[in-house]
């Protein structure tokens, strides 16, 4: 019980200074608990939009798998419409609809900008039925009733400011049409984002299906008392055909499945960067918690004198630790929840659609939050409080704040000397591994130990890399700037911890920004290499319909147009293995000029011959696959066919890799028109010397089809540039949490640092040391400790980035690009953010009274 009067007493008399521990505890604490209740609630958004769209039964088109089309087909599969009155029979029927559902359509207004989701949710045309009313209202307007009619939800109407009697253009594999808004229906649950019109059933049969007759799916409702199992059975007696069933929970779970992959992506990588953060945390408490117990020697020196045992000062700082975790903790868990709110504020705006209504909150969150965030504050804790355990009644005797640690431990040094050593030693193996699985795990370990090392060398390093910095920029400054140097070598390993904290957030900014860097690099120096079209056609939606292709193919000005369209398809070897998920492309033979790929064997020309095909080189390797050899290939909804290897290509390289190749004419043979899948995209060339005016015509041309880009190689290079840049700027704004962590480091450290030096500021007040110069030195000092860290940071994540594309050279990616200039700016900001750390300690250092200070003990 004294123990916790004891540790409740100087917690409360020192919560200032606790204050910034408590906030960076909060932090991570609340980006883990964020991102619990963020993805929790999208798996209910998800959970209802399933179960309610979802019919007690839905009969199907047979499937093959998950994946039954090759991407751009965009044709649905269908059953036809006679089964309907055999599933109405059925007993336990209450009711059965035909449906008819396509995602692969774009609706354009009349200002023709794309209606669909920039967030990578699907377009989704439908028939209005019964069965939609369990999903959606209709709020404005009356349901669609003939071809002119289509009504629209309101979500998508809110957003491109659409109202009844505009009119929309749908554009589908069959043509083009048009119709008048008859009504806007609203989700009764939340729409994560899907643009979705409706038609009547005939108009929806005929534009997205091709023709009457047939539908996508059958909805069955059971009769009272009836189980949707039992439903299922009956249903399944009364087909009798090659047909998929499922109850209303197995429609639910295979959507589920659908999306719990992207889900689960971005729910394990904010943890990562929600862990980077937990971790820089750990040096500001370890920081806080040292610089705490070294200004309290006397104090725990007294405590020692009258009794009390090194065991009771040990859990007294630990128990200060603890209540600074359940504070932060809670706060964070609480802060975690608002930070989840704001995330949906911010996906709704970019068109992912989330309801605070769905908000999900599980009794894990908290319990996770508060679990992490006091072991963590317990653990950073331990070595401090371990250290308070040591003094001796005779530290009553001397100064208060003398710092126990004024240099690093020479074991510390070699510690962290072999630690280093080791970790770069890994890196170099990773460097020089012949296969990418087997160097990751030298890369992850060369990481691993090259940065605890550098967190156990840190106070080493400090004396070298500050006196260096100190020299270059500091001494300019006279007197202060020397006194600044002396203040951050004072104790190296404070200032070691500090700036490791910022070292390790800006480590994997330099990482990445080398990796990131290096793809643009790699993939540039291939397309000038490989690619050799003068225009790329790309498609939103992974398709281009024939109607966009026939106006492609009359632009003036083109000499000759590539086609590349992917086939799915089960091949087997000559080894007598099959593969269930491969793809084939089919192209035009002018595609081996589009596309110079290197041979290994063969001749790639003869692959797109009647009965031929090209494998790639490590698929060859692997199933001992040789020129001359023949494939059984069973293409995914047409007949199976013989056909002959006449090339087999390199593998070195970024586009298209690993891809077979073969003609479109030999796909014609074993698909029917209706099974073969659109182009995925397009190349085209222009007549000689009329380039840009070709690309102006392609441009007109395809000026009614928003979904479509047309890129020469220039575009090109810079949609790959955008890419990469707009995945690393979201990266870098996830590792901004850790940063700012960091900077509370430096903040916390400078403030702690002035109250330890109170009476000595006092002094140099005394003696003439102006205001000015004092809040100098300070800001001199933060930022010479975060170019200190930054140092540190930008050459370990350099060293990891080089390491990581000499690895990623085995696929690929062949050129280094270090960004220079971004690393320039990374270490300038540094400084900023060191001198931004140091106003409000030196704010407070200037106000001190120098009497007082004088007289502070």
């Amino acid at each position: 019980m004294t123990v916790l009067r004891t540790s409740l007493r100087n917690f409360l008399a020192h919560k200032g200074r606790m204050a910034l521990s408590a906030v960076a505890v909060l932090l991570s604490v609340a980006f883990v608990s964020g991102t619990l209740v963020f993805s929790d609630t999208m798996n209910t958004t998800f959970d209802k939009l399933f179960a309610v769209t979802s019919a007690d039964v839905t009969v199907s088109p047979e499937k093959a798998g998950t994946d039954d089309q090759a991407p751009g087909s965009g044709r649905p599969e269908t059953l036809p419409a006679s089964l309907l009155p055999a599933v109405e029979k059925a007993e336990g029927v209450k009711s059965a609809e035909g449906a008819v559902l396509s995602t692969g359509v774009t609706v354009v207004d009349a200002r023709n900008e794309n209606m669909g989701s920039s967030t990578g949710a699907p377009t989704i045309a439908a028939n209005w039925g019964r069965g939609d009313l369990r999903s959606m209202e209709i709020t404005s307007g009356r349901a669609p009733r003939g071809p002119t009619d289509v009504m629209v939800d309101a979500d998508t109407a809110g957003k491109h400011g659409l109202k009844v009697g505009d009119r929309l253009r749908t554009i589908t594999v069959t043509g083009d049409f048009t119709a008048t808004i008859s009504g806007i229906a609203s989700f009764k649950v939340t729409n994560p984002g899907a643009a979705v019109v409706y038609f009547d059933t005939a108009t929806a049969q005929r534009e997205l299906l091709g023709g009457t007759g047939q539908f996508t799916h059958i909805m069955v409702d059971a009769a009272p008392g009836v189980s949707h199992e039992r439903l299922k059975k009956n249903v399944a007696a009364a087909v009798d055909g090659p047909y998929t069933l499922q109850t209303q929970a197995e429609a639910a779970d295979e959507g589920r499945e659908g999306v719990s992959g992207f889900l689960d992506v971005m729910k394990y990588a904010m943890l990562g960067f929600a862990g980077v953060a937990v971790l820089v945390g750990v040096f500001l408490i370890v920081n806080t918690f040292s610089m705490l117990v070294a200004q309290r020697t006397r104090e725990i020196g007294l405590m020692r004198a009258v009794g009390a045992s090194r065991r009771q000062v040990n859990r007294s700082v630990l128990v200060e630790a603890l209540l600074l975790g359940v504070v932060g903790s809670a706060v964070g868990v609480g802060a975690g929840v608002g930070l989840a709110v704001g995330l949906m504020e911010l996906m709704s705006s970019v068109g992912m659609n989330l309801s605070t209504a769905d908000l999900t909150v599980k009794w894990t969150t908290p319990a996770v939050g508060l679990v992490l965030g006091v072991v963590v504050t317990l653990v950073a804790a331990y070595i401090p409080a371990r250290r308070a355990g040591k003094v001796s009644p005779m530290a009553a005797l001397r100064d208060a704040g003398t710092p126990a640690d004024g240099r690093a431990g020479l074991v510390r040094g070699v510690i962290g000397l072999v630690l280093t050593a080791s970790g770069g030693a890994a890196l170099w193996a990773a460097t020089r591994a012949d296969e990418a699985a087997g160097g990751s795990i030298w890369l992850g370990a060369g990481v691993v130990l090259s940065l605890v090392g550098f967190i156990v060398v840190g106070p080493l390093l400090a004396g070298g890399v500050v006196r260096v910095l100190g020299a270059v920029l500091l001494r300019v400054f006279g007197p202060v700037g020397r006194m600044a140097e002396r203040n951050a070598l004072r104790n190296p390993r404070r200032t070691g911890a500090t700036g490791a904290a910022l070292m390790i957030g800006l480590a994997l900014v330099a990482c990445l920004s080398v990796v990131g860097s290096s793809m643009v690099a790699s993939a540039t120096e291939e397309l000038d290499r490989s690619v050799g079209a003068d225009f790329v056609v790309q498609s939103a939606n992974g398709m281009i319909v024939p109607q966009a292709q026939r106006a492609l193919e009359q632009a003036p000005g083109i000499a000759d147009v590539t086609e590349y369209r992917r086939v799915g398809a089960t091949i087997t070897a000559p080894d007598g293995t099959s593969s269930d998920d491969e793809w084939l492309v089919a192209a035009d033979p002018t595609y081996a000029q589009v596309l110079r790929r290197e041979t290994v064997a063969g001749d790639l020309a003869a692959a797109y011959r009647e009965d031929a095909m090209s494998v790639g080189e490590d698929y060859a390797e692997q199933h001992g696959v040789k020129v001359g050899d023949t494939m059984t290939v069973a293409f995914r909804g047409g007949e199976t066919a013989k056909l002959r290897v006449a090339a087999v290509t390199s593998d070195d390289t970024n586009v298209d890799k690993g891809s077979m190749y073969m003609a479109i004419s030999t796909a014609e043979r074993y698909l029917t028109p209706e099974r073969m899948p659109m182009n995925t995209m397009m190349f085209a060339d222009a007549e000689e010397g009329k380039e840009q005016e070709t690309y102006q015509a392609l441009k007109d041309a395809l000026a009614a089809y928003p979904q479509y880009r047309v890129l020469d190689q220039t575009d090109f290079k810079q949609v790959l540039k955008d890419q990469v840049g707009q995945l690393l700027n979201i990266v870098y704004g996830l590792l901004a949490l850790a940063v700012i962590v960091a900077v509370l480091g430096v903040v916390n450290t400078l403030a702690l640092s002035v109250v330890e030096r109170t009476r000595e500021i006092g002094l140099m007040r005394a003696i003439g040391l102006s205001r000015r110069q004092l809040r100098r030195m300070i800001r001199l000092e933060s930022v010479v400790i975060a170019l200190f860290g930054a140092l540190l940071g930008l050459g370990l994540g350099m060293g990891w980035g080089t390491a990581a594309q000499k690895l990623l050279a085995l696929e690929g990616l062949g050129v280094l690009d270090i960004p220079w200039p971004t690393i320039l700016y990374v270490f300038v900001g540094s400084a900023f953010v060191g001198l931004i750390a140091a106003l409000v300690p030196a704010f407070r250092a200037g106000r001190m009274n120098v009497l007082n200070a004088i007289a502070a003990e």
